[in-house]
């Protein structure tokens, strides 16, 4: 089951959505404002955003810019404009793809589940000395065992098995994974690459041998580890 994120500052609008979208089997989760919905996409997650641009306080170009500064969870503009600038301005800031209201059910439902077939196809899942990080799924294994990582923990894992040995300051995750405008202090990054630590090691995982301290910055993974005092090199594969 897909959970499709319904963002409109009208109640009806989101309720008719819901209407049209549960009984094709989708899961939906309705916000009223841009905040409320960037608050549930950082710690939950979603399949896609039906994101509509007319709103107060966070317009749907605005929430849509933040979206992007920490997650690529297709984006679908549901707006009433239907100005050529402004389907340009919204693919240009993110957006995977644009309806305007008022628009038809089938139109909607096709878009979503092209937009769907889509984004399968660009997220990756990726193997890493027998640690496999699907994003799809949002399932991270070891040795056939689940283990269970938090949204956040999720994100960090992930963009360190995309960028071995990258080093990423704290400031640089946290504006990767929060946003620029983010009151998130740096001893949070520290919290959450310490639990990635634990749970990776009680599954097994060699996880002090990859995920390094750079003392002074901040942290990298590491491909290359020694073994019997020979090095010996590891490659992230995409499968």
């Amino acid at each position: 089951m897909y959970t499709v994120l319904l963002v409109d500052d009208e109640k009806r609008m989101l309720d008719l959505l819901e209407l049209y979208l549960a009984p094709k089997g989708y899961r939906c989760v309705k916000c009223e404002s841009g905040v409320a919905a960037i608050r549930y996409l950082e710690n939950n997650k979603a399949d896609l955003v039906l994101l509509d641009v007319m709103m107060p306080e966070m317009d749907g170009w605005e929430m849509c810019k933040q979206i992007r500064e920490f997650s690529n969870v297709p984006i679908i503009m549901v707006t009433a404009r239907g100005e050529t600038t402004d389907v340009v301005q919204g693919l240009k800031i993110g957006a995977d793809d644009y309806i305007t209201k008022p628009f038809d059910e089938s139109e909607l439902l096709a878009r979503i589940e092209a937009v769907l077939r889509r984004s399968v196809g660009k997220q990756a899942k990726l193997e890493f000395n027998g640690l496999v990080w699907d994003e799809a799924q949002h399932k991270v294994q070891y040795a056939g065992h689940d283990i269970f990582l938090t949204p956040k923990e999720f994100a960090i894992l992930g963009l360190f098995l995309k960028n071995p040995n990258r080093v990423f300051s704290r400031e640089q995750l946290i504006v990767t994974l929060w946003g620029y405008n983010a009151n998130t202090e740096e001893r949070t990054i520290d919290s959450h690459v310490k639990n990635i630590r634990e749970k990776l090691r009680q599954a097994g995982f060699p996880i002090d041998q990859f995920l390094q301290t750079v003392w002074g910055v901040g942290y990298k993974w590491g491909d290359k580890v020694k073994r019997n005092g020979r090095e010996a090199h590891y490659i992230v594969s995409y499968i």
